[in-house]
């Protein structure tokens, strides 16, 4: 129950508290040596690197939204695992969003990716490399089932799950977030081998891709780090809550954003101040 009115309060947020934010008004990664500052929903980048747009590995969905800076640890962790995924014949990576330029809070789409170390990969994997048109207009693959209670088994592939493992097993990454039918799968195929799943966290949504979290780099401060997900691989009755009957919210609240980190402030006092 509580977790089906955390994801209903999220989605029923009105669109007034997501108008346009200052952090878009920030076309070039902030100067300096790069620290991921706040929390993944409440935070910012200094010295973001930009992902190359171009690369034999993945390709960069989306590009006109300029969604594709990070801290450089989670470029890093994009080059790396895109790399395995090729030298693994699983196919083309699809890469959604990272941040923006200085990390910030999104008009829309997202309540996280503020500090550089989100990002989103599809969970579909073309054999053939997309076009510009088709990278600017993704058409998403709903994996799950309409009542949400499994995978669509015809769109189902063994390489998405083990995609999803070798994100898991990079020691850099801390969570991955996929919608619960999609763990429910990952649970059935895993064998003996589970020791990846505790990072593979549930979530609504999440049907067509994955959301992966790195931990706060080395210096990084004023980064906070979100507690260790709990042992155990999350297989049992942890996941079949996710799927019971949810009741309505009946007085759902609209809870404005909050300010953010002081230090995310001076960079948005800064870059006015100097326009």
């Amino acid at each position: 129950m509580k977790k089906w009115l955390l994801g209903s309060a999220a989605l029923m947020i009105s669109s007034s508290l997501f108008a346009s934010t200052p952090w878009q008004q920030i076309e070039h990664p902030i100067k300096g040596a790069p620290k991921a500052i706040g929390s993944f929903s409440n935070g910012c980048v200094i010295g973001a690197h930009t992902l190359p747009l171009h690369s034999a590995h993945y390709q960069v969905m989306r590009p006109d939204q300029r969604r594709y800076f990070g801290h450089p640890d989670l470029l890093a962790f994009i080059k790396r695992f895109t790399k395995q995924a090729n030298q693994q014949a699983l196919g083309t990576v699809l890469i959604g969003d990272l941040a923006m330029p200085a990390g910030g809070r999104f008009s829309s789409g997202h309540a996280s990716h503020q500090s550089g170390l989100d990002v989103d990969i599809w969970l579909q994997l073309p054999k053939q490399r997309w076009t510009e048109q088709q990278l600017l207009k993704p058409q998403p693959i709903d994996l799950v089932s309409a009542d949400g209670k499994k995978v669509q088994p015809q769109l189902w592939q063994p390489q998405i799950g083990t995609l999803i493992k070798l994100a898991a097993q990079d020691s850099k990454v801390t969570r991955i977030f996929v919608h619960p039918a999609i763990k429910q799968q990952l649970c059935q195929e895993a064998g003996s081998d589970r020791n990846w799943l505790h990072k593979v966290r549930p979530w609504f949504g999440h049907r067509a891709h994955m959301h992966v979290r790195l931990s706060c780099p080395a210096g990084s401060h004023e980064c906070i780090e979100q507690p260790a997900p709990p042992n155990g691989d999350g297989c049992g009755s942890e996941l079949a809550s996710w799927f019971e009957t949810p009741q309505p919210n009946a007085n759902p609240v609209n809870t404005p954003p909050p300010a953010p980190p002081a230090a995310c402030q001076a960079v948005l006092d800064r870059h006015f101040t100097n326009r």
